[in-house]
């Protein structure tokens, strides 16, 4: 079967994290008076500029998500809590529109599109761990934030470069987004979405991928530097695909290294996610790259996904997410299973194709 190609648009974020908590109160939502302050204390908690006019425009969209984040903090009985976040005084159809809108090139069939090598190499995989988390194992760098730019798909993919290269050869290097971004664009289109599959064949065809610190990020798009691209700081073989809607196989991939994953991430609860296993609605429509990071339960039993986004450690638990494992739909939570992907390496040289000597 053709394999199913997505190119993300990705979710872009305005601006940067600057504060992390924001609580909202009982008497913060008694008057319009009451919630005027909430929203100067939001603006001024996330660093939120408005002028007079888009304020006065913006307030009422504050006041409906704020009410709603609290009724349902309220309400109890989910697993996991919401927060006003800085997407606060956003509708949710202006979350997907302008986030995941038309301009998305999402399922379709695709025979250019790279297959890795048509095999799976965690196939046989078994006694697997009960849980495991590739941060305490050193083989996870710190939340980044993609800003306004949507690279989510280049995050993604450098998560599950950083992590395997980590495993290999014990060091933990920090890679360049903004290389991809800017350099990968015969199938990708740096800020406008991409793929996994496409960067992982191009850090393989390329030699390697360079450092952030010598490439570091610009959140745009921008014109490629061929030196620095052929920095070879690490080196990947190539890439696999986990089989299609298999939360099995992808727990099986998840146990070895860090995994590029695809998900629908454009829902209200998505949006303002706070912390605990992530249960809520959401559909298959995938439009956000992240990477699963690793697997576990909570004492009450409720398996996750450890993911890692992109929006900045002001999001959800310290930029990460934990969403619900073993569901009943084979395609998993937000479409997590449908399209998941990871680099493959060899060698446990940090850099053994690095040709350009530095100055």
């Amino acid at each position: 079967m053709g394999r199913l190609v997505l190119l993300l648009l990705c979710f872009a974020l305005i601006g940067f994290e600057v504060g992390l908590g924001f609580r909202i109160d009982e008497n913060d939502l008694t008057s319009d008076e009451s919630v005027w302050g909430l929203y100067d204390r939001w603006r001024s908690h996330h660093n939120v500029s408005r002028g007079y006019y888009e304020k006065h425009k913006r307030f009422n969209v504050f006041k409906q998500n704020a009410k709603f984040v609290h009724s349902f903090n309220k309400k109890g009985g989910a697993s996991y809590k919401l927060q006003l976040n800085r997407f606060g005084d956003m509708t949710n159809e202006e979350f997907r529109r302008f986030y995941a809108g038309s301009r998305v090139n999402r399922l379709r069939a695709a025979p250019e599109a790279p297959h890795g090598d048509d095999s799976f190499m965690y196939a046989e995989a078994d006694n697997l761990p009960p849980s495991i988390d590739w941060r305490a194992r050193g083989a996870v760098t710190g939340v980044k934030d993609q800003g306004h730019c949507g690279s989510c798909w280049a995050f993604s993919t450098v998560v599950a470069v950083e992590g395997i290269n980590q495993i290999k050869t014990n060091k933990l290097v920090s890679l360049s987004e903004q290389e991809l971004i800017d350099c990968d664009n015969k199938a990708n289109q740096g800020c406008n979405g991409g793929l996994m599959e496409y960067a992982f064949e191009f850090i393989k065809q390329n030699g390697g991928i360079t450092t952030e610190e010598n490439y570091p990020y610009k959140a745009q798009n921008g014109k490629c530097d061929a030196l620095k691209m052929n920095m070879h700081d690490v080196t990947i073989d190539g890439h696999q695909n986990v089989p299609t809607n298999n939360e099995a196989a992808l727990m099986q991939a998840a146990a070895h290294q860090p995994i590029s994953v695809a998900i629908d991430a454009s829902g209200s609860a998505f949006q303002f996610y706070s912390e605990g296993v992530f249960t809520g609605d959401c559909g298959t429509e995938l439009d956000h790259g992240v990477a699963v990071v690793g697997y576990g339960a909570t004492d009450l039993g409720d398996k996750y996904w450890i993911v890692k986004n992109s929006w900045g450690v002001g999001w959800g638990e310290q930029g990460y997410i934990k969403m619900a494992r073993g569901i009943s739909d084979k395609r998993g939570l937000c479409g997590i299973a449908m399209q998941a992907s990871y680099p493959v390496k060899n060698s446990t040289s940090v850099a053994a194709n690095n040709q350009v000597p530095r100055s």
